[in-house]
């Protein structure tokens, strides 16, 4: 699997990121600590606070450094005027097919799955990795759905999608044609006005 370089060249910040990657994927996100991560990149034991502020951050960004450049160019290319949402899925689930048949990759995938399902709140700066740029797409898409709606799907068919390739299992060709046909069923039902009741 192709992994780009984090774009800041600062050696220990590079060192802290190859050591917690080669950590987390053998070891698993939650069994590594800040102390692991510095000890294996040879740094001082707040290294990890100081670059990153936080194991959390440091996380994100090894995320979206490895990950985001797989999906940027097609998603950046998707133009809602001509297509439909089961293109915008096709886009979305063709990389995680491609990951998920190198061991390498399904080992990131698996990390990004749980790491993001653990940490709902977690502060992405890649534009690809927050719900408002996907949620904007998809009321493009949908007649009547509003920005809300559209983001409350999306978190949906994330949890979804990343809970399934996240798995320990390599996903069946029909077991992927079967979950893209869902999450676009969901993400294109119609928009429904909230009852009174809800409202309230």
């Amino acid at each position: 699997m192709p992994a780009s370089s984090p774009s800041n060249t600062n050696p220990t910040r590079t060192a802290l990121l190859s050591a917690a990657e080669t950590l987390f994927l053998a070891e698993g996100y939650d069994a590594v600590s800040v102390r692991a991560i510095c000890a294996a990149a040879k740094a001082n034991p707040a290294a990890v606070h100081y670059h990153f502020g936080s194991k959390d951050q440091l996380t994100i960004e090894l995320l979206q450094a490895r990950l985001a450049p797989i999906w940027a160019e097609a998603l950046d290319r998707f133009d809602p005027e001509f297509s439909d949402v089961r293109d915008l899925v096709d886009v979305v689930l063709r990389p995680f097919v491609e990951i998920q048949n190198d061991p390498h990759g399904r080992l990131h995938l698996r990390l990004l799955g749980r790491f993001v399902l653990g940490h709902p709140d977690a502060t992405w700066t890649d534009p690809w990795f927050r719900l408002d740029r996907w949620s904007g797409v998809l009321a493009t898409l949908v007649p009547g759905l509003s920005a809300d709606d559209a983001r409350r799907r999306w978190a949906l068919a994330f949890q979804l999608i990343l809970a399934r390739f996240g798995d320990d299992r390599r996903l069946s060709a029909s077991a992927v044609h079967a979950l893209s046909d869902f999450v676009v069923a969901g993400l294109c039902a119609p928009a429904t006005q909230p009852t009174e009741q809800e409202n309230e």
